[in-house]
């Protein structure tokens, strides 16, 4: 599958990224590199995925106790009374969060 500069720089203004003319080339050869990697394997019939469904990354669930929130907050970086303190991340004033 060829994938257009026109594409790679969509995806870069949604990303918003500032790609240099040199980044755009070598993505749209990198990105199309894969894409054409991915159509062989559809033609194939395999998958990647059939090869990982046996491992599992994932513990196995065992029910705990929750950490008493003055635990929990003691190796906090910044912390008010007994709450965790961080940054605004949906825009405001930085200096006014607590």
């Amino acid at each position: 599958m060829r994938i257009s500069e026109q594409t790679i720089a969509h995806l870069a203004r949604l990303a918003h990224l500032d790609l240099e003319p040199e980044e755009m080339e070598r993505l749209t050869r990198d990105l199309g590199a894969i894409l054409e990697y991915v159509e062989r394997l559809a033609d194939t019939g395999e998958t990647i995925a059939d090869d990982l469904l046996p491992m599992t990354w994932l513990r196995e669930d065992n029910p705990m106790l929750p950490l008493a929130p003055g635990i929990a907050v003691s190796v906090a970086p910044e912390r008010h009374n007994e709450l965790f303190k961080v940054p605004p991340v949906l825009g405001g004033d930085r200096s006014k969060s607590a």
